[in-house]
């Protein structure tokens, strides 16, 4: 996996000298790297670029009757009498 920015190979730099990752380690993630210009740090995404979770339906909605996909509720209509 690549570096993302100078920091983080300055990290994975003193990591390696105090002994807790291998130079293995630090030579790929090194090469993965090559390269790139890195910028000093990266900043962690905004809070309104995440996803927002769909929120479940409601209690009202649930207890209403079900209706065949065909038919079609009408506003403002009255129903026809058998004698016209």
């Amino acid at each position: 996996m690549p570096f993302k920015s100078k920091a983080q190979r300055r990290k994975f730099a003193q990591l390696l000298v105090e002994g807790e990752i291998t130079p293995e380690v630090y030579e790929e993630w090194n090469r993965e790297t090559g390269g790139a210009l890195l910028p000093e740090r990266v900043k962690p995404k905004s809070k309104r670029s995440r996803k927002r979770k769909t929120t479940r339906p409601s209690t009202r909605r649930t207890s209403m009757r079900k209706r065949s996909p065909g038919t079609v509720k009408r506003k403002g209509t009255k129903k026809r009498s058998a004698r016209q």
